[in-house]
C-alpha cells in the first residue's frame, strides 16, 4: 500500500492540466520504476544510461521520451538482456505493477531491443482527466522500449547518478559531454528528420555543454557517411557539418515530430524551429558569436 501511495503522489507532483499530460506522466513514472529496478541489478556494471530519458530524469529536460537507451561499456556481441529484465519484472511486482517482458533482440544485431508492456499501473491509480481509464475491462497497455548498444563506439566517460524514487537506487550514466557526443552523432548522421534531436540540441547549447570529441570521432568513424575515414572531429568541423545539415532540413517535419513530446505550454517555442535560429546556435559551437 505504501508503494502505491508513493506512485500516486508522484503522479500528483506533475500537476497535470490535461489528459495528454496525464498520459505522458504515467509513462514517465513507469520509466522511472523500470530504471530504478535496473539499478538494483548488476546491469550498470556493464552498461550506461544515455539519451532523452536520461536528460529528463537527471538533468531536467522538458520533453517526453518514449524509451530507455543504454550502451555497454565494452563490446559484447552476445550480450543477453533478458536476465536483467526478468529481475526488473520481479522488482516491479512488489509495487503491484505487473509488466510483460518481450525481448526482441536478434543474435546478429548489435542493438538489443526489448519492450516492457503493462496495463496494471493504470488500473491502480486515480486520474483527474483520464477518468475512464481504470474502468475499462481491457485497458490499453503501456509500452516502454529499451535498447542496448552491444557494440558501442569507444571514448565515453561516465558518472554515477543516485535515484530516490521509487526507492534508493543508483545508475551509471554518460556524463554530459559524452551524452552530447551521442546526440551530435545522431544530428549529423541520422537519415531522417527527428525534431526531438534538435530540441535536445537547444538544451545542450543552453547548458553550454562541451563535446566529448573522442567519443564523437569514434562514433562517426563507426557508422554514418564518414564511417571508416578515421576523422578526428573538432568544434569547427562539427559547426560546418551541422550548418550543412540545417540548411537542407525540412523544419516543418521537425516541428511536427517534436510537438507530441513537449508540454502544451511550450508549443509556442516551436516557432523558432527554423534554419536561421539553428544556424545561430551552430555558430556557438566554435565560438563564432557571443553567448545569449
Amino acid at each position: 500500500m505504501n508503494e502505491l501511495i508513493s506512485i500516486q503522489r508522484r503522479l500528483a507532483d506533475y500537476n497535470c492540466k490535461s489528459a495528454r499530460e496525464e498520459d505522458q506522466a504515467i509513462r514517465e513514472i513507469l520509466q522511472d520504476l523500470i530504471l530504478a529496478a535496473l539499478g538494483r541489478t548488476e546491469f550498470f556494471c556493464k552498461a550506461a544510461f544515455h539519451g532523452g530519458t536520461h536528460l529528463r530524469i537527471f538533468h531536467g529536460l522538458q520533453r517526453f521520451s518514449e524509451g530507455l537507451d543504454f550502451a555497454l561499456k565494452a563490446s559484447e556481441p552476445d550480450f543477453a538482456f533478458a536476465p536483467y529484465l526478468n529481475k526488473v519484472k520481479s522488482e516491479l511486482e512488489s509495487f503491484g505493477v505487473k509488466v510483460e517482458v518481450v525481448d526482441k533482440s536478434k543474435a546478429d544485431s548489435t542493438i538489443k531491443k526489448a519492450f516492457l508492456k503493462d496495463d496494471s499501473i493504470i488500473r491502480i491509480l486515480n486520474f483527474r482527466f483520464l477518468k475512464d481509464i481504470g474502468s475499462r475491462q481491457t485497458p490499453r497497455k503501456l509500452r516502454i522500449k529499451l535498447e542496448v548498444d552491444a557494440n558501442p563506439p569507444s571514448g565515453a566517460t561516465y558518472e554515477s547518478m543516485p535515484l530516490a524514487f521509487p526507492f534508493p537506487s543508483s545508475v551509471t550514466a554518460f556524463d554530459l559531454p559524452s551524452a552530447y557526443a551521442g546526440k551530435m552523432h545522431a544530428l549529423l548522421c541520422r537519415e531522417y528528420v527527428k525534431g526531438r534531436d534538435w530540441y535536445d540540441f537547444v538544451w545542450y547549447c543552453g547548458a553550454k555543454v562541451k563535446l566529448n570529441h573522442e567519443l564523437l570521432s569514434s562514433a562517426i568513424n563507426q557508422t554514418g557517411p564518414w564511417a571508416g575515414l578515421n576523422l578526428k572531429t573538432s568544434d569547427g568541423w562539427v559547426m560546418d557539418k551541422l550548418k550543412e545539415k540545417i540548411s537542407c532540413l525540412d523544419w516543418q517535419k521537425a516541428r511536427e515530430d517534436v510537438e507530441p513530446f513537449i508540454h502544451e505550454t511550450e508549443l509556442s517555442s516551436l516557432q523558432y524551429f527554423n534554419a536561421e535560429y539553428f544556424m545561430q546556435l551552430a555558430s556557438r559551437i566554435a565560438g563564432k558569436i557571443g553567448p545569449s
